[in-house]
């Protein structure tokens, strides 16, 4: 019956992936050629959901669907950690920054690398030899098992739903934009795939889907990369060298830096695109940020919960070993993906389709297969754009398998039942809350539609920090770390997140969102000697005037680039006052931002650890002082980490 079912919703699936392409209005892709964006898509759905239909033949166990029955090797949970960490951010995210901000955008790849560091060194290891499937486990090895379960079921889901929102509402944009299918299709179309993968072919199937994901992102990488760095011969001089000679780089680096420009050459305009300070200005955000990512990522509950799928500790250390090589070569790829893209599709023309660089990856396969009008460059566009949807749903049904985990093993089976249900009952409630939390994800997601969600990526690496990594690290390595310890900082470190985040300038705040957009529509007389800057209105129309007046194509291409942010900045300005209008506060009362910090990571890390050693000190909890020498000696040597499967 489940196998039924399963080829019911794989019929679906790859309907979707087919005839969803009906839908594509718009988008980067020329409608001529959408029968390739829909055979890849189509390909990919059909082979990722064949990969659920085995895994589904063979997850019948809470082991099984958990922790993959612990069966993963060390290589393979490797690339499914790649695959789990690499989202759709980091493929078209950070090229994109690189594209607009050059060596700013590289900054954050080296960010997302360090954090697996402290993985590696503190994390891994020890969770998985205490662990049996979520990070509630870990911490009720040695401290009252409901009380823990339950915050640390709270904070998972949280956790969890911040970032599946930012995923979701993300992937729907993206897809809108590269291939024109309609944002509710494309939300809706990520979860139920998501939930296919989930429901019925549980870890083994989102592992498998996660390793396919990952094999072709970095696939995607390294042809792109190929294709732009081999006319250099391959000589990393001799390829920058062209990123500080290019006029693309050097006008783009001139609008960034505006008057300070004036006194510059173009070779040093050129050599400023590969320095710092472009985009990260502020050192003391850049450190919080950093906080936040470091300590975030060892806290994120869909990263720690992979860590029970290998078979021994040796495998859980070389699982980071690969992940961290994998991770790190695609971080270095995207150095050659951004700046490829500024040289050759140009930062004019990569924002003209999308302000914020999200498009450069994309643009950039399609220059290099021959452009817009080829086959080709259509095809590799169409890969592209498939693989950043098998991006999307991948990192979603991780995060999903987390949520649904923190529900059913956590609250269900260890509080509610105290740890007494049967391994059908354990099966049937995961199945239950994955679900539920698809359903929710989807709802979500499109009810989040046109929202700006940027501050929930913030919020999920800052509580995850925050609130998770504290607890475990302490728990682990703090023999008088206990019980009311975990609670409050786990509590605490929550709530000071989320709190510096309400009142940060993540947040949208109307009566600053009115007055600069009254001040784009304006414009601004001559002032000090510059010279007046038309409003909005107008730069549209004069450029329409240029645009009926030019006749050389080059001209018009260019004119036609501006004419395209003009006018999206002018209807931005329009649809803000409309939106805002009569609005004076956020949601929290405030007119401006009571903090600087874009991410409170610099502040909520160290309150997080500070809870807990302080509740900690103030209470005694017998249970967490007997435990200690086992959860010691079981971290460090693995002895009857087998038994933790074991129901």
């Amino acid at each position: 019956m489940k196998n039924k079912i399963l080829k019911q919703i794989a019929i679906f699936a790859v309907a979707f992936g087919l005839g969803g392409v009906a839908y594509a209005s718009s988008g980067v892709v020329a409608p001529q050629y959408k029968w390739m964006t829909l055979a890849v898509f189509g390909a990919i759905i059909a082979a990722t959901m064949f990969v659920t239909y085995l895994a589904a033949r063979s997850t019948h166990s809470t082991s099984e669907f958990y922790a993959a029955g612990r069966s993963v090797s060390g290589i393979q949970n490797g690339w499914a950690i790649a695959g789990d960490y690499l989202s759709a951010a980091s493929f078209l995210g950070i090229a994109g920054l690189i594209s607009l901000y050059g060596y700013d955008g590289f900054m954050y790849s080296v960010g997302w690398l360090v954090a697996y560091i402290t993985v590696l060194l503190v994390i891994a290891e020890p969770c998985r030899n205490i662990g049996k499937y979520t990070m509630g486990d870990i911490l009720a090895f040695r401290n009252d098992p409901k009380k823990t379960k339950t915050v640390a079921a709270i904070s998972t889901i949280v956790v969890s739903t911040f970032y599946m929102t930012a995923q979701m509402v993300g992937g729907g944009v993206l897809i809108k934009t590269l291939i024109g299918i309609d944002y509710e299709i494309s939300v809706a179309g990520v979860g139920v795939l998501m939930l296919a993968y989930v429901v019925f072919g549980g870890m083994k199937a989102t592992t498998w889907v996660q390793i396919i994901k990952a094999v072709l992102l970095v696939t995607a990488s390294l042809v792109l990369v190929t294709l732009v760095w081999a006319p250099y011969g391959f000589s990393l001089p001799g390829y920058l060298q062209n990123v500080v000679n290019n006029p693309e780089v050097q006008q783009q680096v001139a609008r960034l830096l505006g008057d300070q420009a004036n006194t510059m050459t173009l070779t040093e305009l050129g050599q400023r695109f590969l320095e710092p300070g472009l985009f990260l200005k502020n050192p003391i955000d850049q450190i919080s940020l950093g906080i936040a990512l470091v300590f975030g990522t060892a806290g994120m509950p869909h990263i720690l919960m992979r860590f029970f799928t290998v078979p021994t500790a040796q495998a859980a250390r070389t699982s980071v070993i690969w992940a961290m090589a994998i991770i790190g070569g695609f971080y270095v790829l995207t150095l050659f993906l951004g700046t490829g893209a500024a040289t050759l599709v140009g930062a004019s023309y990569i924002t003209a389709i999308d302000p914020g660089g999200n498009m450069a990856a994309p643009l950039l396969a399609q220059y290099l297969g021959g452009g817009e009008n080829s086959i080709m460059g259509n095809f590799f566009l169409a890969f592209v754009a498939a693989v950043a949807f098998a991006t999307i749903v991948a990192v979603v049904a991780g995060l999903v398998l987390a949520s649904a985990s923190a529900m059913a093993h956590d609250i269900y089976v260890g509080v509610i039942r105290g740890d007494n249900a049967t391994p059908q009952e354990q099966v049937m409630a995961a199945r239950i809350s994955s679900l539920i939390v698809g359903i929710m994800a989807i709802g979500v997601g499109i009810l989040a539609k046109g929202q700006n969600v940027a501050h929930l990526v913030a919020l999920a690496f800052a509580v995850a920090a925050s609130s998770n990594l504290p607890c475990v690290f302490l728990t682990l390595y703090w023999k008088r770390c206990n019980t009311w310890g975990i609670v409050c900082g786990m509590i605490g470190g929550s709530f000071m997140a989320i709190a510096l985040v309400l009142v940060s300038p993540n947040m949208t705040y109307p009566k600053l969102v009115l007055a600069s957009a009254n001040k784009v529509l304006a414009g601004a007389p001559a002032h000090d000697g510059k010279p007046a800057v038309p409003g909005a209105a107008e730069k549209v129309a004069a450029l329409k005037g240029k645009l009926d007046a030019a006749k050389d194509a080059a001209e018009k291409k260019s004119i036609t680039l501006e004419l395209m942010r003009a006018q999206r900045t002018h209807d931005k300005a329009v649809a803000d006052i409309k939106k805002f209008e009569g609005q004076t506060t956020s949601i929290v009362g405030l007119e401006k931002p009571l903090i600087s910090l874009k991410n409170p990571g610099l502040i909520s890390v160290p309150f997080g650890f500070l809870m807990v050693l302080i509740f900690s000190l103030m209470t005694r909890d017998k249970r967490s002082e007997e435990m200690w020498e086992e959860l010691y000696v079981r971290q460090n040597t693995g002895i009857n980490a087998e038994k933790a499967t074991v129901h």
